[in-house]
């Protein structure tokens, strides 16, 4: 799953400070993920990666964000198990 949380009217452009807080709870749930420039990847079922998107939706509101926009897109392939990195690797190795 791919996941972006922007925090909305903060009065300021930076939001590194509410990734860091995502990272955190990642890391504490021992989720498997890849910080991005524009997002974050995360392995898992899809049922514990909605309950996940959820909880870190949650956390800027925790902050006092009063408005958080949060785009997921997932990504579920059933015929063969795949983990994070796997397709840049795939396309690695067809540029060969």
């Amino acid at each position: 799953m791919e996941i972006s949380v922007v925090p909305l009217g903060l009065g300021h452009p930076s939001v590194g400070g509410y990734i860091a807080e995502m990272v955190k709870y990642l890391e504490s749930e021992n989720i498997p993920y890849e910080l991005t420039d524009m997002g974050t990847l995360v392995h898992g079922v899809p049922a514990t990666l909605l309950r996940m998107a959820q909880a870190l939706h949650e956390l800027p509101f925790k902050k006092g964000v009063q408005r958080v926009l949060t785009h997921i897109s997932i990504d579920d392939r059933r015929d063969k198990e795949v983990f994070l990195g796997d397709k840049k690797k795939s396309v690695k190795a067809r540029l060969k």
